[in-house]
C-alpha cells in the first residue's frame, strides 16, 4: 500500500547481482501469512480505482468509481499487540505499524503512550490518532516498545486492523509529532538482535478456483527460504531516482510482450498492498495494441474477446521475469467472484503517463509468481522463481 509523501532521502546503492541464498541461517523465522477477503464486496473496477488512487488520484479519477474500501484479497499477518491480537495488512509500500482499524487498540501493562500525534495519508485513505509504544509479537519473535500508531479515526480501511509497515524507514518522515522518523518493526527486530541482518523475503501464491481466505503465504525475517524459490535470486540496487527512491524502487531495463519490446527503461516500486500490475501508459498502450486487446468501459481493465497466448515480462537485473497467459489474466473461475461478465480480463492495468505520479507499481499478481526480497541492509531487492 502506498503511502503519499512530501520528502524522501536519497539512498546509495551498493550491489546488484544473481546470488543463490541458503535458507538455513541463525535468527532466520518464517511466518506464515494469510489472503483475506477484508471487503464486503469484489468488484475489480473498485479495486482498480483504489489501487490507482494510492499513488495517482486523477488516473483513479478517470475509472468512474470512487475508491473501494478494501474491496480485495489482502495479505494479513496475525500480530499480537500488548495482549491483543490484530490481523494486520503486510506492506512495503508503507513503513508505519498501527492499529484500530477494526478491533479498536486498548492500552494494558506493556504500552506506553508517548502524548505524540500521528498521522499517515495513504493514497487510498487516511489514519490519525496516538503514538504508543507496545510490544509486538509474530511468528515467535518478540519487539519490545515499537512505535504503534493508535488509529482513532481512519478511512478507508473497513474490514481489516490496520497495517505492519515493511517499506524504508524514511516513510516515516514527519508522521509522528516531535520525530524525524520512527524505526519500523524490522528496524527494532535488527537492533533487539532478534535477526542478525534486515532482510525481509516474501512468498505469495495465487489461489486456486474461486477459494479465499487461504493461509497461502509466507514471511521470511532475518533471511530467505530457500524451500520457497528455485534456482538463485537475483538482486538489483536500491532506486535512487525519485519519487521511487522513497519505497522499495527498481529500475525495469524493458517490458516485453511475446518477446518484442512494449517499454523501455524506467523505474518502478516493488508493493505488497498493490493488488494489479501498473505499467506506463505508453506500454499499456503498447501491450494491448501487440496483444489484441481493449480497455473494457465498464471496469477499466485489459479485455480480449480472444485470449492472449504469449508471455509478457519484466527484464530486472538482466533477467527476464515472464507471466505466461495464465498468470496475467483474471482466471475464469474468479470472474463471478469479482463481479466481472464471462471473458478475458488481465491483471496488467495502465499505470498513468507520468512517472513523478508513480505509474509503474509491481503488485501482488506478478509478485504471487516469484519469490521477493526487501534487503535493507545491503540496499537492495531481489526475486526469485517461486517453488
Amino acid at each position: 500500500m502506498l503511502r503519499l509523501a512530501t520528502s524522501f532521502l536519497l539512498v546509495a546503492c551498493l550491489f546488484s547481482g544473481t546470488l543463490s541464498t541458503p535458507v538455513a541461517a541463525p535468527n532466520v523465522i518464517t511466518v506464515p501469512i494469510s489472503k483475506k477477503v477484508s471487503g464486503k464486496t469484489r468488484s475489480l473496477k473498485a479495486l482498480l480505482a483504489r489501487d490507482l488512487g494510492r499513488f495517482n488520484p486523477d488516473a483513479a479519477a478517470a475509472v468512474g468509481e470512487a475508491p473501494a474500501t478494501n474491496e480485495d484479497d489482502t495479505y494479513v499477518v496475525a500480530t499480537k499487540v500488548g495482549s491483543q491480537t490484530f490481523d494486520l495488512i503486510v506492506d512495503t509500500g508503507s513503513s508505519n505499524t498501527w492499529v484500530g482499524s477494526g478491533t479498536k487498540y486498548s492500552p494494558g501493562s506493556t504500552s506506553t503512550n508517548t502524548r505524540k500525534s500521528f498521522s499517515v495519508s495513504y493514497g487510498s485513505g487516511s489514519v490519525s490518532g496516538t503514538e504508543f509504544t507496545d510490544t509486538v509479537a509474530f511468528g515467535g519473535l518478540t519487539v519490545t516498545k515499537q512505535s504503534i500508531g493508535d488509529g482513532t479515526t481512519s478511512s478507508g480501511f473497513d474490514g481489516v486492523d490496520g497495517i505492519i509497515g515493511f517499506g524504508p524507514v524514511d516513510l516515516t518522515e514527519e508522521t509522528v509529532s516531535g520525530s524525524t522518523t520512527v524505526p519500523t518493526v524490522m528496524d527494532n527486530l535488527l537492533s533487539q538482535g532478534k535477526i542478525s541482518t534486515e532482510v525481509l523475503g516474501v512468498s505469495f501464491a495465487p489461489e486456486s478456483g474461486s477459494d479465499e481466505d487461504d493461509t497461502n503465504g509466507e514471511l521470511t525475517l532475518g533471511g530467505t527460504d530457500a524451500t520457497k524459490f528455485s534456482g538463485s535470486i537475483t538482486f538489483v540496487p536500491k532506486s535512487t531516482t525519485s519519487p521511487y527512491s522513497e519505497f522499495w524502487g527498481v529500475t525495469v531495463s524493458s517490458t516485453t510482450f511475446n518477446g518484442k519490446s512494449i517499454g523501455g527503461s524506467a523505474s518502478a516500486i516493488v508493493d505488497t498492498g498493490t493488488t494489479l500490475i501498473f505499467i506506463p501508459t505508453a506500454a499499456y498502450n503498447a501491450f494491448l495494441s501487440a496483444s489484441g486487446g481493449t480497455t473494457d468501459e465498464s471496469t477499466g481493465l485489459a479485455s480480449w474477446r480472444t485470449a492472449p497466448t504469449a508471455n509478457f515480462a519484466f527484464t530486472i537485473g538482466g533477467v527476464s521475469f515472464t507471466l505466461t497467459p495464465a498468470q496475467y489474466l483474471v482466471p475464469a473461475s474468479q470472474l463471478a467472484d469479482f463481479g466481472l461478465p464471462s471473458g478475458n480480463f488481465g491483471w496488467i492495468a495502465d499505470g498513468g503517463s507520468t512517472a513523478a505520479d508513480i505509474n509503474f507499481i509491481i503488485g501482488q499478481k506478478f509478485l504471487e509468481n516469484y519469490y521477493s526480497v526487501f534487503d535493507t541492509t545491503n540496499k537492495r531487492v531481489g526475486f526469485a522463481t517461486r517453488a
